[in-house]
């Protein structure tokens, strides 16, 4: 089926919804509100006369579930993280997801056509971005092919920059001390695995930069206050592709997190919710987003329509989205019911190893 006809077969007519209110998006505000709007919200518009308005927030499930147990829900659609879209969901705040009323992929399907954990029963998903090993490429001679060069001073010195978090962190000095990427969290789970996940940290303790905020790890890497550093994938493929610095990404170990969209429970635009939904997660507009951001597409029919980046018109995107084929090899998906459960155990524990000597 034609791209375009696959398009029109999700939506519906436009006439009746001239008149609405607008479909209000609920999202984190930022050049990533701005990519949902560019690639998705304004093309809706277009396409069936229905407007659409963003709020921004820093906690757009919160807003849902504040909504909701209010009885006065204003949004019509939330972009939340997997894990806040499985709670919303599993609490009664969210409309479930009809298959049936999602795009299909060229070879007609649906379902299959997502990468598996993206299309649950209230969240169906929109992107996928990482957390990666970012490099200085001008600085170090060899460069590295493991997570465990991460940790390894003496073949790659210089300092080393991670986020102050157990999160990510911890997981990557597993990966690191050879646990293999499908045990990381049953090893994680046990306390013999958070204290060998401390040790593998101890080794390169003296050398770490911490960061708390997504902008840092470039600029410690930018100003040559380290080496490697744990980062997020989008911030250096703008550094090194719009900026020029010359940063890598070693793709081995990269720690996947999924976002995509619910519609709150009683949304008032309920149908034209559905259709937005459809619309923005057809493999054309989620192949379109990719070209605009370095955020990986959930559905394996929309990686092959992938074209070049935006920002440039000659940049083919698709090498650089953590959901390439050859970046998903070694890949990580971080698992939110993991650390909705261990969570406040394993950030105890880290933090009172970073306060000891």
């Amino acid at each position: 089926m034609h791209r375009s006809l696959i398009l029109a077969a999700v939506m519906l007519a436009a006439p009746a919804w001239a008149q609405q209110k607008p479909l209000v998006i609920v999202s984190w505000g930022g050049d990533f509100a701005a990519l949902q709007d560019a690639a998705m919200a304004r093309p809706f518009t277009e396409r069936t006369g229905h407007p659409v308005r963003f709020v921004d927030t820093d906690d757009p499930a919160g807003m849902v579930k504040a909504q909701v147990e209010a009885g006065n829900v204003s949004a019509d659609v939330a972009s939340v993280g997997q894990g806040a879209g499985m709670r919303l969901c599993e609490e009664g705040d969210a409309e479930p997801i009809d298959p049936s009323r999602l795009a299909p992929a060229p070879d007609g399907t649906v379902a299959e056509d997502f990468l598996p954990g993206t299309l649950t029963e209230c969240f169906v998903a929109t992107d996928i971005y990482s957390t990666v090993i970012a490099y200085d490429a001008g600085r170090l001679e060899t460069p590295p092919a493991t997570a465990a060069d991460f940790f390894d001073l003496q073949r790659f010195p210089g300092r080393r920059g991670l986020g102050r978090t157990p999160q990510f962190t911890m997981e990557l000095a597993l990966v690191g001390d050879g646990v293999p990427l499908d045990q990381v969290y049953d090893v994680l789970a046990t306390p013999e695995g958070v204290e060998r996940a401390l040790a593998k940290l101890d080794t390169i303790r003296d050398e770490i930069v911490w960061w708390e905020a997504g902008a840092q790890p470039i600029q410690l890497l930018a100003d040559g206050e380290v080496a490697l550093a744990h980062a997020y994938n989008g911030r250096v493929f703008k550094a090194a592709q719009v900026d020029g610095l010359p940063l890598a990404i070693l793709w081995d170990a990269q720690m996947l997190e999924v976002e995509g969209w619910v519609i709150p429970k009683g949304a008032p635009n309920l149908e034209a919710a559905r259709d937005f939904v459809a619309f923005s997660t057809s493999p054309e507009v989620l192949a379109h987003a990719a070209e605009i951001l370095p955020y990986g597409p959930p559905r394996r029919s929309a990686q092959a329509m992938v074209g070049n980046f935006v920002g440039d018109g000659t940049t083919p995107m698709g090498p650089h989205l953590p959901t390439a084929p050859d970046n998903m090899t070694s890949s990580l998906f971080v698992d939110p019911a993991f650390w909705a459960d261990h969570e406040t155990e394993l950030r105890a524990r880290f933090t009172a190893w970073l306060g000891s000597e």
